[in-house]
């Protein structure tokens, strides 16, 4: 992550309320101090893994003294029983640390899986899959750390980085003319920031097209053959985006009309945590 602070703060809160204040009573209790144990993160299934580094930095959180080995970095394939982390130390810190070091690992190989398998459907196109906003709070920037590691590409990181008019900033925006002249000062102010329109007719795409200084046209659910009817209008470098209601059984049909972005919210709303679990050798 490039802001540390972040990832610090979402471990330290995840330790606090599966620890509390009293700790791991059942570890404490009924393990001794001294014991110690060795166990590897194993695949219980096909997956694509994220955030083992995160995982990581929770054992080292709870104990800098447990040593803990990548064995597949984020990225990587894994299948059933290829071991992904080793570690050793503690028994007690390492059964205080493992399910939020799972939670972790888990939620981010979701969602690198389901995105691998969108990129995997879209293969021979010239579509690319983009995530959304649509993240957990707190998460985005770990949740869009993930689609990269599944091979898709991160759209906007938040409303700072991309200026993208969506309908509802364009309900009171009848007049074409006032449109340009805004778009043209918003580019002489933010000139590498990139600007997208939502369009949801094919008047609206006829509209934008002929507009300067707009870099993506985002077609929000709209039918196939609109799509297809909207792509054929393009002109110079504008760049378009489908989005809405797209899944896996579709996605390839978008991809093949030609667009050159698909936007899944599904990649972060509905991904779900792969199988993984730590086994403990000794």
């Amino acid at each position: 992550m490039k802001d540390n602070s972040i990832l610090d703060t979402l471990i330290e809160i995840a330790l606090k309320e599966d620890l509390g204040d009293a700790g791991d009573i059942t570890s404490n209790f009924f393990i001794d101090n001294d014991s110690l144990s060795s166990g590897s993160i194993i695949a219980k299934e096909n997956c694509v893994i994220a955030g083992p580094e995160i995982a990581q930095k929770v054992f080292y959180r709870l104990d800098p003294n447990i040593e803990v080995k990548v064995k597949l970095p984020s990225g990587s394939i894994a299948n059933p029983g290829d071991v992904i982390m080793s570690l050793s130390g503690k028994s007690c810190s390492i059964l205080s640390a493992e399910r939020i070091a799972l939670n972790f690992l888990q939620r981010l190989s979701g969602i690198a899986t389901i995105t691998k398998k969108y990129v995997e459907a879209v293969k021979g196109t010239n579509a690319k899959i983009l995530d959304t906003r649509k993240t957990t709070p707190g998460w985005r920037e770990l949740e869009k750390m993930a689609v990269k590691s599944g091979g898709g590409l991160n759209h906007r990181m938040g409303l700072f980085d991309m200026a993208m008019l969506k309908d509802n900033h364009l309900t009171n925006e009848s007049d074409p003319r006032s449109l340009q002249q805004k778009i043209n000062a918003f580019k002489k102010q933010y000139p590498e920031i990139r600007l997208e329109l939502e369009a949801d007719t094919l008047e609206q795409v006829n509209e934008f097209i002929k507009m300067e200084g707009v870099d993506v046209i985002l077609l929000d659910n709209m039918a196939l053959t609109e799509i297809s009817e909207a792509v054929s209008l393009k002109r110079g470098e504008i760049k378009f985006e489908a989005s809405g209601g797209i899944n896996l059984d579709t996605v390839v049909q978008y991809a093949e009309a030609g667009v050159d972005f698909i936007s899944v919210g599904a990649l972060t709303h509905s991904a779900v945590s792969v199988d993984l679990s730590l086994e403990l050798e000794t």
